[in-house]
């Protein structure tokens, strides 16, 4: 639906974070990786960089492994923003009503996007990166409607307390003791238990039933940052508080590796940790710069698009960006391959600019 563009009123830096973020969900780092790696094959710091735009294979975390809790950390803190505006416009049942809608909208699109039924009912993958978000917020969403921030705080930790301690002691058939490596952990075993349809990993899924439950803590994490950076506290404290709440986590995650390992696949608590301290401080950054020292100049492509966070998304997965970039690209690209990826991406962002120069914002 068309809405009007987003006012002064609104905090520039979650705009411009969560459109950084979908950069790179979109397509920034194929843009990257086939530059480093046709401009510089043999390049140490070149090869360390692109191996920052991987995931790692397990244990471990690199800066990709953080876009996906980033998202979910950000739509915590649009929550905070956004249901309390809500409650007292529409009412608290009304409020409720729409979480619990748009979580299934988005639960129904992960599905259709990861394939839907054309495969029969066997082939569908129930759970995804979009019923993963939908999910989450809308959990998170329920929560901090009924609870203070002390209590959101307790859940936060009671959730990813609890879920370590499930890993940690309840056993798997045929592991003794329980372990947390791949297709051995109990994380695994109730995917390939209960979780019918398809699972990316065969048996398990990264988003599967289990480890949902840590990501609500994610999106927790995010609906008590929104929380104080909307407060009545001076910007240069709710910059200190940011910093320190992200340089807090980021230790405390690593901190429990040891213990309980960070694993982006499992959505380790450790990891969850990590994931929300980074974004915490990528938070204070945009924030920073964006709404304490008005430097704004640089955000409208980011602004462009995350306002359409989500029909970009499903676009790209659709191979829409990546049609125009074969239409246009002879299928013998000089460049090795970077070219493809650079027209891929500008695609992308002519339509997101498009969109929001008309002020066609698609929302959920």
């Amino acid at each position: 639906m068309n809405t009007p563009p987003p006012s002064a009123g609104r905090l520039a830096s979650l705009d411009a974070l969560r459109g950084f973020d979908m950069f790179w969900i979109l397509g920034l780092g194929s843009v990257f990786q086939a530059i480093l790696k046709t401009g510089f094959p043999t390049s140490a710091p070149a090869q360390f960089v692109s191996s920052q735009l991987e995931h790692v294979s397990w244990e471990g975390f690199h800066f990709y492994d953080l876009i996906f809790p980033l998202f979910v950390f950000l739509s915590g803190v649009s929550l905070a923003i956004a249901l309390p505006r809500r409650v007292e416009r529409d009412g608290l049942s009304a409020t409720v009503r729409h979480l619990l809608a748009r979580g299934l909208v988005l639960f129904l699109l992960g599905v259709y996007f990861s394939g839907g039924l054309k495969d029969g009912w066997d082939k569908v993958r129930w759970l995804g990166v979009l019923q993963r978000i939908g999910i989450a917020s809308a959990l998170a969403g329920l929560l901090s409607l009924r609870l203070s921030t002390r209590a959101l705080v307790a859940a936060t930790f009671g959730i990813l307390v609890g879920y370590a301690l499930l890993l940690k002691w309840v056993p798997v058939p045929g592991v003794d003791p329980p372990v947390f490596e791949q297709g051995k952990n109990l994380t695994n075993y109730v995917d390939s238990l209960w979780l019918p349809g398809r699972k990316y990993n065969g048996t398990h899924d990264p988003e599967g039933l289990l480890s949902s439950l840590p990501a609500v803590a994610s999106a927790l994490f995010g609906v008590l940052a929104g929380r104080w950076i909307t407060s009545r506290n001076a910007p240069q404290r709710v910059l200190g508080g940011l910093l320190g709440a992200g340089l807090v986590l980021v230790a405390a995650g690593w901190g429990w590796h040891p213990f309980f390992p960070v694993i982006k696949k499992i959505w380790s608590s450790s990891f969850v940790l990590v994931a929300a301290g980074w974004s915490s401080l990528l938070l204070a950054a945009f924030y920073w710069v964006t709404d304490i020292k008005g430097w704004l100049a640089w955000t409208p492509p980011f602004l462009w698009v995350g306002a359409n966070p989500i029909a970009l998304y499903l676009l790209g997965g659709m191979g829409l960006f990546r049609t125009v970039s074969e239409r246009l690209v002879p299928k013998q690209d000089p460049t090795g391959g970077w070219l493809g990826a650079v027209v891929a991406f500008a695609a992308m962002l002519a339509l997101a600019r498009w969109l929001y120069r008309r002020g066609i914002f698609i929302r959920i």
